[in-house]
């Protein structure tokens, strides 16, 4: 993880702004899949009353796992997140889409991007990008080491 994005990491998702609002209206992704969604709560938020970045990075990890699991069979780790950027703060009661595609297969790797949209709870089907990620993947045996991927 680069040292700008670790710095975005603990700032941008505490940045508490109402300007994000003007940008609502963006167009989901139509080449990604959608994974998952999600609201979060009251108890995942820091002192500013935002959703922790910690909070955002552990709903992409399981997101971004979703459409690898169909390539490896068995079990699989988290080896590297190559980029995570915090584009808006995310709310309590905001309804959360992560949407994902593999970018890479490797040998016995996976990387895939994770986009992440926000409907605000008052602002139901217009989306603003809260979070976009590149996370990897690898593919491991039951003794944890890295395993070749068979399925293309």
């Amino acid at each position: 993880m680069s040292s700008e994005s670790s710095a975005s990491t603990g700032h941008a998702a505490s940045a508490s702004t109402h300007a994000d609002d003007k940008s609502l209206g963006v167009q989901l992704p139509t080449d990604k899949e959608l994974v998952l969604k999600v609201i979060p709560m009251p108890r995942d938020c820091n002192a500013n009353g935002d959703i922790f970045g910690g909070w955002v990075m552990a709903q992409v990890d399981l997101a971004g796992a979703v459409v690898p699991a169909r390539y490896v069979d068995g079990r699989m780790a988290t080896v590297a997140v190559n980029q995570f950027v915090f584009k808006q703060p995310v709310r309590v009661g905001d309804i959360l889409s992560f949407f994902s595609s593999v970018t890479r297969i490797g040998t016995t790797s996976i990387t895939v991007q994770v986009e992440v949209y926000a409907e605000r709870f008052r602002a139901q089907g217009r989306y603003i990008k809260v979070t976009e990620a590149s996370v990897t993947y690898v593919a491991i045996d039951d003794f944890g080491k890295p395993k070749k991927i068979t399925k293309t």
